[in-house]
C-alpha cells in the first residue's frame, strides 16, 4: 500500500493518496497557475508540515468542522484534517469496526490502524468531538493508542445553556494546547489567528461566489479541490488571492452555460471521495454551490476578532454551524433556501453517506424543502467509496437533469 506523499513516479493505483481519476476535470489546456498548484494540494501540504515540524512546531489533527482551528494556531500548531477518503482503508478498518458503519470513519480508522496517513503519524494531538456516534465510537478506539481531547458538542443549539456549555468546552481545549505544548495563548494571538482564519474563509467565499455567473469560469470540482488539509497555510492564501485574478473571464469546456446548475448538500466529500462530484460534472451537471463541510458550511460566517470575549465569539460562530447532529436543524433549511436562491440552482442533489442515520433522516426535511417550497428537482443519493454502482449514479443523474432542464423552477418564495 502507497504512502501519502510518495512522489508522482512512486505511486501506484492503489495507493489511495494518488487514486486513479473517475472523470477529468473540465478545464480548458493551459490550466491557471493557481489551480495547478491546488492539484498538487497534498504534496503541498505534506512539504509544508514536515518543513514546519522540523523547526519545533506541533500538529494537531481534526476531523470535523467544530474543532476551533484559531485555537490551535494560537497555540502554534498546525490544525490538519485527517479524514480518510480512501475506499483503500475500509477493509483494514472493518477487521474492528462494523460493516455497516459509515466509510468516511472507517477509512479513517483504516488510515490508523495502517499508519498509512503521514499526517496522522506526525500528529501530537487529536481534536475529537462528539458529534456522530460512529465517530465518537472510532474516537474511543483510536484514543488506546493516541492523544486524543474530546470536545462535548452541545446538540441543541437553541438552547439558552448550550452557547455557555460549549464555551467551556473551548477553554477546555485552551488549556489543554497550553499544557499539553508548554504554551501560552495570549488574547493578542488568538485575535491575530482570527483575523488570519477570517481571511482564509473571505477569500475561499469569494472563489465560490464566482460559480454565481450565468458562465462560472470554473467547475464544482475545481472549487472542492482548493481546499487545503492544513488552515493558513501562507502560500496557500496567496494562491487564492492569485486565483481570483487569474479566474475572471476563463472557459472552461464543456461550455458551463450548457450544463445543469445543481447544489449540492449533504455529507462532506474528503480528500479521496470525490466520485460522486465527478459523476455530476461528468454528465452534464455543474455544482454551482456545496452546501457541505467541505464546501461552504463553514465559511459562510466570520468572528469579530474586536469581540470583548474572543473565546466565547469563537464559540459562538462554531455553534451555529448547521450539521445534520442538530436538533432541530432550522439553520440548514434557513441556508439551502439562501443559497439556492443565490447561485440560481437548477436542481438539488443530496449525498448520503452509507450508515450515516443523521443526513439520512434529514433528508425527508430536504426533499420536502427542495420540492414543495422552491420547485427544483431533488435527488438522493447514499453510496460509500466503493465504485461499483457508479452506472447506476449515472444514469439517475441525468435522469434528474432531463427534468430541471424541462422544468421551470418557481423559485423560493
Amino acid at each position: 500500500m502507497g504512502k501519502c506523499g510518495a512522489k508522482p513516479a512512486e505511486a501506484k493505483e492503489t495507493d489511495p493518496c494518488a487514486p486513479p481519476t473517475v472523470a477529468p476535470t473540465a478545464a480548458e489546456s493551459g490550466q491557471p497557475d493557481s489551480l495547478a498548484w491546488f492539484n498538487k494540494m497534498v504534496e503541498h501540504n505534506l512539504a509544508y508540515a514536515r518543513e514546519e515540524k522540523a523547526r519545533g512546531r506541533r500538529l494537531v489533527g481534526i476531523a470535523c468542522e467544530y474543532a476551533p482551528r484559531e485555537l490551535i494556531l494560537a497555540a502554534d500548531a498546525m490544525p490538519v484534517c485527517l479524514c480518510g477518503g480512501f475506499e483503500q482503508m475500509i477493509p483494514p478498518a472493518e477487521r474492528v469496526l462494523p460493516a455497516n458503519l459509515c466509510p468516511l470513519v472507517k477509512s479513517t480508522f483504516g488510515f490508523h490502524l495502517e499508519k498509512a496517513n503521514p499526517f496522522l503519524e506526525m500528529a501530537d494531538l487529536i481534536v475529537a468531538e462528539t458529534t456522530c456516534d460512529a465517530k465518537k465510537k472510532m474516537f474511543e478506539l483510536m484514543a488506546e493508542s493516541r492523544p486524543i481531547h474530546l470536545l462535548e458538542l452541545p446538540q441543541k443549539p437553541d438552547e439558552p445553556d448550550a452557547i455557555e456549555r460549549w464555551t467551556v468546552e473551548f477553554r477546555k481545549l485552551q488549556r489543554v494546547l497550553e499544557d499539553r505544548f508548554g504554551v501560552r495563548i495570549t488574547e493578542d494571538r488568538l485575535r491575530e489567528e482570527t483575523r488570519r482564519m477570517n481571511r482564509e474563509r473571505q477569500l475561499r467565499r469569494e472563489l465560490a461566489a464566482l460559480m454565481k455567473a450565468d458562465d462560472p469560469p470554473l467547475t464544482g470540482r475545481e472549487v472542492l479541490d482548493m481546499k487545503s488539509l492544513i488552515a493558513c497555510i501562507p502560500a496557500d492564501l496567496d494562491q487564492y488571492e492569485a486565483a481570483l485574478k487569474e479566474l475572471p473571464g476563463r472557459r472552461v469546456n464543456p461550455p458551463t452555460t450548457e450544463r445543469v446548475r445543481v447544489l449540492l448538500t449533504g455529507v462532506p466529500l474528503p480528500h479521496g471521495a470525490e466520485r460522486v462530484m465527478d459523476l455530476i460534472e461528468g454528465h452534464g451537471g455543474l455544482v454551482v454551490c456545496q452546501e457541505t463541510c467541505t464546501g461552504l458550511k463553514p465559511i459562510l460566517e466570520d468572528v469579530d476578532p474586536k469581540a470583548p470575549d474572543i473565546v466565547a465569539a469563537l464559540a459562538e460562530k462554531y455553534l451555529r454551524l448547521p450539521c445534520s447532529v442538530m436538533t432541530p436543524n432550522e439553520r440548514r433549511m434557513e441556508s439551502l433556501r439562501r443559497l439556492a436562491a443565490e447561485y440560481r440552482a437548477q436542481c438539488v442533489i443530496e449525498l448520503v453517506w452509507q450508515a450515516c442515520l443523521t443526513y439520512d433522516v434529514e433528508a425527508h426535511r430536504v426533499r420536502r424543502l427542495v420540492t414543495e417550497e422552491l420547485g427544483l428537482p431533488y435527488l438522493r443519493i447514499e453510496t460509500g467509496y466503493s465504485p461499483s454502482d457508479s452506472a447506476r449514479i449515472a444514469v439517475r443523474v441525468q435522469a434528474l437533469y432531463e427534468t430541471a432542464r424541462y422544468r421551470p423552477a418557481k423559485g423560493p418564495a
